[in-house]
């Protein structure tokens, strides 16, 4: 029979009390790091889709419903000459006016009008790389910066700015436990200068 003097001294199963101390912090610093690299997953994925909807906009006819606060001022110019230094800028979605509906479809679709990581020829749409983004997360701005020239045979020379608005961060984990699903992913914007905004969008 053990004395009580025997049962306090005995070291049996420390090592057992003390794993099972240490396992959840084990537990919380692995779950920690597969939430880390799903949110940089999720963020790269959101740099990558607004990448593209910038370079697809830089070559499709423009998304806005109206293009004459870029041409109000130039009608009393001579085709040729430089485009005025006056800045124009015009931004729609994501709160702000509306943009052409079907040019915002295949802002965010593509020319396949799904949105599919796997896609074959055609155009790719920003949620063909970030699945949960929609219309109302994208933000597109045309900027009249000066460049170009009166009576381009492409349309004037802009600079489009994409953004990503009201985007959050969809964990595995944290979601259940401290509802992290609020968390924003910060806003992030591409821009590219225009190559030729009358020849429709790109096939």
């Amino acid at each position: 029979m053990v004395t009580m003097r025997e049962g306090i001294r005995s070291e049996e199963g420390a090592v057992l009390v003390e794993g099972l101390l240490v396992l959840p912090i084990l537990v919380l610093v692995m779950a920690a790091f597969v939430e880390f690299g799903f949110a940089m997953f999720q963020w790269n994925q959101t740099v990558k889709a607004v990448q593209i909807g910038a370079r697809q906009l830089a070559v499709s006819a423009p998304i806005l419903t109206s293009m004459t606060p870029f041409t109000d001022d130039l009608s009393g110019l001579q085709a040729g000459v430089a485009i005025p230094a006056t800045v124009v800028s015009v931004t729609c979605g994501a709160g702000t006016t509306a943009c052409d509906t079907a040019g915002m479809t295949r802002l965010i679709q593509g020319s396949d009008g799904t949105c599919n990581a796997n896609i074959g020829g055609g155009v790719s749409g920003m949620c063909d790389f970030f699945p949960r983004l929609n219309a109302q997360n994208v933000r597109v701005t045309y900027r009249r910066d000066g460049l170009g020239y009166v009576g381009r045979p492409g349309g004037p020379v802009l600079s489009i700015t994409v953004e990503t608005f009201g985007m959050t961060f969809d964990f595995l984990i944290l979601d259940a436990l401290i509802g992290a699903n609020s968390i924003p992913i910060p806003p992030h914007s591409v821009t590219f200068t225009s190559e030729d905004l009358l020849n429709g969008p790109p096939t």
